[in-house]
């Protein structure tokens, strides 16, 4: 018979798979083996208490209530999983989590500033200066963040089914930073931004006298 903490843990894994993608457990534990960190001290880089994230990973509690520990979260799950990741020297780990840590939260207003910018965010992975975790640099992230925030996956991808006939385009963007992996949505924004930084140069030249 299963008791009903049992059933509770169960159903808590069964919505972080659903919003999260994955059991929280399952995302965290490999990150703490390849930065050879504690509970504790990845618990401090994300800005959460040590038990609180016991309890995300254990399936005692579901869902991550601040958007800014989600978003630093996947800042180091990219860090680690950058191909450069293996030849980075402790201090160098231990220098870009602290970057992660100092990162703002994430806010709409950030993410309309980033793109109001109208700056390309194509950069190399992980190599050279860190740019994980910055938040206003990286609005791939931030759309990724607030979307996940609001709605779980299931939730954005019915969505997007109800409007891909009408409104392809939409229903892409909902897809790519809803449930698409942070780079998918990166290389997303990288190709809209250019489109359209492109057709506005061609538009000024055409009218230019």
């Amino acid at each position: 018979m299963v008791s009903v903490a049992e059933d509770t843990v169960a159903r808590n894994r069964a919505l972080q798979t659903e919003w999260y993608g994955e059991p929280l457990g399952d995302r965290v534990r490999p990150l703490l083996g390849r930065l050879g960190l504690s509970q504790s001290g990845l618990a401090g880089v994300l800005g959460l208490s040590a038990p609180m994230l016991s309890q995300l990973m254990s399936g005692q509690r579901a869902k991550i209530s601040n958007p800014a520990v989600l978003h630093r979260l996947m800042a180091v799950e990219d860090m680690v999983a950058a191909p450069a990741f293996g030849a980075l020297a402790p201090a160098e780990i231990k220098e870009r989590l602290a970057e992660i840590k100092a990162d703002p939260a994430a806010t709409t207003s950030g993410i309309r500033m980033a793109a109001s910018e109208r700056a390309p965010v194509a950069r190399p992975a992980h190599t050279g200066e860190q740019q994980a975790g910055r938040g206003p640099a990286d609005p791939a992230r931030l759309i990724q963040v607030l979307l996940r925030e609001v709605a779980s996956a299931a939730e954005i991808e019915a969505a997007a089914g109800l409007i891909a006939d009408r409104y392809p385009e939409l229903a892409e963007v909902l897809r790519v930073y809803g449930t698409g992996r942070t780079s998918e949505a990166e290389a997303h924004f990288v190709r809209t931004v250019l489109k359209e930084t492109l057709s506005e140069t061609v538009r000024d030249r055409t009218v230019m006298p």
